[in-house]
């Protein structure tokens, strides 16, 4: 299950250049405790998000990518000071609705204008946003996934803000999980056995996208969008009808 989870998570990670919990938690956490299965999911997504960022580098827009990184940071200390008060399932089930919506929307919409120009304070709380459920859930890629697809950037664009923001993010996060104790012998061991596979779907991820058209990518990542919300509102409601 660990290694079947790496191969999906790798592989969407490398494509899309996000969704490594949203693709493989449901596969770990079948044999992992919740919290060890996250942690899986926060160095794994970091890991192959490195490889996906080397590959766009040259396509880098470091004011652009600052917006939403900056920002980020500044909001991760508020998602981990929320992670005692706030219900993460409710939160996760509200995110996975607004993916579904949003890649519906979009779906029935083919046509919807996309913006031809930045909208920087936007651009600012998105960023911000994305710290807080990045601390809150891992699911720090989510709104700026949503606001990439809304702009008439080339694939290269949205994934040059996409895959260093998740990096960068969620660098921080395993930092935290590390020094709250979080990453204790089973998660290596896990680690360990989901490395390769990861490393190597992540590879073919990243070989498929650089193939793609500017229209196939567009259409792939709309999928995985309303796919990965789908998924999340699924998991979360199957977890609630358990506890019930």
């Amino acid at each position: 299950m660990i290694i079947i989870g790496a191969a999906f998570g790798g592989l969407v990670n490398g494509l899309a250049g996000f969704g490594t919990g949203l693709f493989a938690l449901g596969w770990w956490l079948q044999v992992l405790p919740p919290t060890s299965a996250v942690a899986l999911v926060v160095i794994l997504s970091f890991v192959s998000g490195v490889q996906g960022a080397f590959a766009v580098r040259q396509a880098l827009n470091w004011p652009r990518l600052c917006r939403f990184l900056i920002p980020a940071i500044a909001g991760l200390p508020f998602g981990f000071a929320m992670l005692d008060d706030l219900d993460v399932g409710m939160l996760k089930l509200l995110v996975g609705s607004l993916l579904a919506l949003f890649g519906g929307f979009f779906i029935l919409r083919p046509r919807f204008a996309r913006w031809q120009r930045d909208h920087k304070l936007a651009d600012i709380a998105v960023g911000f946003i994305g710290g807080v459920l990045g601390a809150l859930a891992g699911l720090s890629g989510a709104l700026p996934t949503i606001w990439s697809a809304l702009h008439n950037w080339h694939k290269g664009e949205q994934r040059a803000v996409l895959q260093p923001f998740n990096v960068l993010v969620l660098g921080i996060v395993m930092l935290v999980f590390g020094w709250r104790g979080l990453l204790h012998q089973d998660v290596w061991i896990a680690v360990a056995i989901a490395l390769p596979s990861s490393i190597i779907s992540a590879r073919l991820g990243i070989g498929i996208f650089r193939r793609l058209t500017e229209s196939q990518f567009r259409q792939i990542l709309i999928w995985l969008i309303l796919s990965s919300g789908i998924v999340l509102v699924g998991r979360e409601l199957v977890a609630w009808l358990a506890a019930t």
